[in-house]
């Protein structure tokens, strides 16, 4: 089968197509016939995903596909079940998904839109309810939220019942989000947006950060915090991975601080999450109030062109690729 290799060589990584085995489902684990993959950026940064030089290793981490065989485990699912998921391996024609964090797909979602679904919008949960606690009316602010994770913070934000205020270089960017609900656009690239977020909270600040952009942010969205707001650290748009902390604002403000990543955590975490998703998120997208935004469909010969357009910055939302 048609697979796709990532590798990690003099910090540049590097993805090349290849033939690929069928793969064998384990007892814990559904082999699915891929329709449609997503891009994510964390991939192929050197030293955020990979680190170091590394062997070649299958490319691709979430997918949606039909169920074609259920390891002995696995009787939740049928064969010609439509999920989507976590994926090892995504861009490929075959792939193997772990049954406890493999989603039903809604009728409502395509076989792209389902791509662009589960690990975004798990994230998304994991920092916005599972670690962010937001609440109805509360401020949630989104720093860089045109990006594919910042879109899904949007979308989550509002159908919880937050007042989003997100921040983007493009106006064009933030006036097509305005039809998403944004309800206070910040065009800004520099780390001079709390004035602006506090003019628009009537000086309470945000309750909620999720910085999608990275270190050279990170000390104004400390600034544009309310009395005990809360900052996920989900993104590294600038490739900055350093920042000083204003301990004293942390301390008089009770603030919190926390990552949101998947990297080190156990399939137990990541299908709590799962499960999570599933029970707070799903609904609204088989009703329709969340529809995932996708920028582009690329065709499956065209990834290393779709991984182009992605590092250029030009999307708002997520970069799909239709598989079969």
């Amino acid at each position: 089968m048609r697979a796709y290799w990532i590798q990690i060589k003099n910090g540049q990584s590097l993805l090349e197509a290849g033939e690929a085995p069928m793969p064998v489902p384990s007892p814990e684990q559904l082999l699915i016939k891929v329709h449609a993959a997503a891009l994510n950026r964390g991939e192929f940064i050197a030293g955020h995903g990979l680190t170091g030089d590394s062997k070649a290793a299958r490319a691709g981490i979430e997918a949606a596909g039909e169920v074609v065989q259920c390891g002995d485990s696995a009787a939740a699912f049928e064969t010609g079940a439509r999920v989507m998921g976590r994926v090892l391996g995504a861009y490929a024609e075959y792939a193997l998904m772990d049954a406890r964090e493999a989603i039903p797909v809604p009728q409502a979602l395509s076989w792209e839109q389902a791509a662009a679904v589960p690990i975004t919008f798990s994230v998304v949960h994991d920092m916005l309810i599972g670690q962010g606690r937001i609440a109805a009316g509360e401020w949630l602010l989104i720093a860089g939220v045109s990006s594919g994770v910042g879109v899904a913070a949007l979308q989550a934000g509002k159908a919880l019942g937050a007042k989003v205020i997100g921040t983007s270089g493009s106006a064009q960017k933030l006036d097509r989000l305005k039809g998403l609900g944004l309800d206070v656009p910040i065009k800004s690239r520099a780390a001079d947006f709390s004035g602006a977020v506090l003019d628009a909270t009537a000086n309470h600040g945000a309750d909620l950060v999720v910085n999608t952009v990275g270190g050279t942010v990170f000390a104004e969205c400390v600034r544009s915090l309310a009395f005990q707001g809360r900052i996920a650290m989900v993104g590294y748009l600038d490739r900055v991975m350093h920042s000083e902390i204003d301990l004293a604002a942390l301390h008089a403000r009770r603030l919190r601080i926390f990552g949101v990543s998947n990297k080190h955590r156990d399939a137990a975490g990541r299908s709590e999450t799962t499960r999570g998703f599933i029970r707070d998120l799903l609904p609204a997208f088989a009703v329709g109030r969340i529809r995932p935004l996708i920028d582009r469909v690329f065709n499956f010969d065209e990834i290393p062109e779709a991984r182009r357009y992605m590092e250029s910055d030009a999307q708002t939302g997520k970069i799909v690729v239709r598989v079969m």
